[in-house]
């Protein structure tokens, strides 16, 4: 096993390599001047030349691309564009309330997703699995933006239930880039905090899981219909078994191999920053300063959050591969 694990540590080497090149190139050469965004259409070009000259921007391609992954392999990630902060400290500070968000997201669409994915393949062909099927199409169809307008505007404009944007009321003195928020408060007793951000929490919670609760539904489904028609399946009802635990102890083990999978990538694409529905909830998390990052052409930053995105990737890859040998015992690793 441990061999397997330097390996697979080494195999994330190149691939941060070539992610970090390609985000690289197509940023400096998408076109856009960031000392002239930040000086103005009307400074003059000794100030735009002494700007670029101060950012490294008037450097050949290749040594500019060198210092920067010189100082990523030390933390560093350079510096905003925009206003001079640390690329890593501003990632690092919005990271947790993506966690936050995407956990939320990922708990409410997996349990969405297996128990009606569990029920439809035993349930073969009955109406349920007919209503599943079609619930989990809706969800893959559905454009995120969509859903989350349509949310803000039933349960925030008409009924006002739920608040519609950011993380918590400024008006109760909570930071809002704080880690962890609904966690933090609701082990200090904060119950007014607690409540409130909680509010916050459901509807970019709810528009974000669509997605992954119809993949893993309709995965779960289909891993169950090719369990149930084991040999292995009809010995233990044979044996006299209840329909519960031949489900339970034989069949949605041996199902969950490939839905591991699904919910690790859909895990990972969730942390990675869900752009769209941050940037529709005012969400202030690595999603929504991407998108700003991106808008204001500030190539570090956008650097900073892919490699953030690739590193999440490969990590939960890895612990996918290890819940293999879990959930199976005939797969060994060298």
């Amino acid at each position: 096993m441990t061999r397997y694990l330097l390996r697979r540590a080494m195999m994330a080497i190149p691939v941060l390599f070539g992610v970090s090149v390609i985000v690289f190139l197509m940023l400096h050469t998408a076109g856009g001047d960031p000392a002239l965004l930040l000086l103005g259409n009307q400074a003059e070009e000794e100030s735009l030349e002494r700007m670029r000259q101060e950012m490294g921007l008037n450097r050949p391609l290749p040594v500019q691309y060198l210092d920067f992954a010189s100082d990523a392999l030390r933390g560093d990630l350079g510096r905003s564009y925009r206003n001079n902060a640390s690329v890593t400290d501003e990632i690092l500070s919005r990271f947790p309330a993506t966690v936050e968000l995407a956990f939320a997201a990922m708990l409410i669409g997996t349990t969405i997703g297996l128990v009606a994915g569990i029920i439809a393949g035993v349930r073969r062909d009955s109406i349920f699995d007919y209503s599943s099927t079609f619930g989990a199409l809706l969800g893959v169809s559905i454009p995120t933006f969509w859903l989350g307008m349509t949310l803000i505007i039933i349960f925030g404009v008409e009924l006002r239930w739920l608040p519609i944007s950011g993380r918590v009321d400024p008006r109760l003195g909570a930071d809002p880039s704080a880690p962890f928020l609904v966690i933090n408060s609701l082990i200090h007793g904060n119950w007014t905090v607690f409540r409130d951000s909680l509010e916050h929490l459901i509807l970019p919670a709810l528009t974000l899981a669509g997605w992954p609760a119809a993949i893993t539904a309709r995965m779960t489904r289909a891993a169950m219909i090719e369990v149930m028609d084991n040999d292995y399946i009809r010995t233990a009802r044979a044996k006299g078994l209840r329909e519960r635990a031949v489900v339970r102890r034989h069949a949605l083990r041996n199902a969950f191999i490939p839905v591991a999978t699904v919910i690790g990538l859909e895990l990972g694409g969730l942390l990675g920053g869900a752009v769209v529905t941050e940037t529709v909830f005012a969400w202030p998390g690595v999603g929504k300063l991407a998108a700003d990052a991106i808008l204001a052409r500030d190539y570090q930053v956008v650097q900073g959050v892919v490699l953030l995105l690739a590193m999440v990737f490969i990590v939960l890859n890895l612990a996918v591969d290890l819940i293999y040998a879990w959930l199976d015992p005939r797969i060994r690793y060298s």
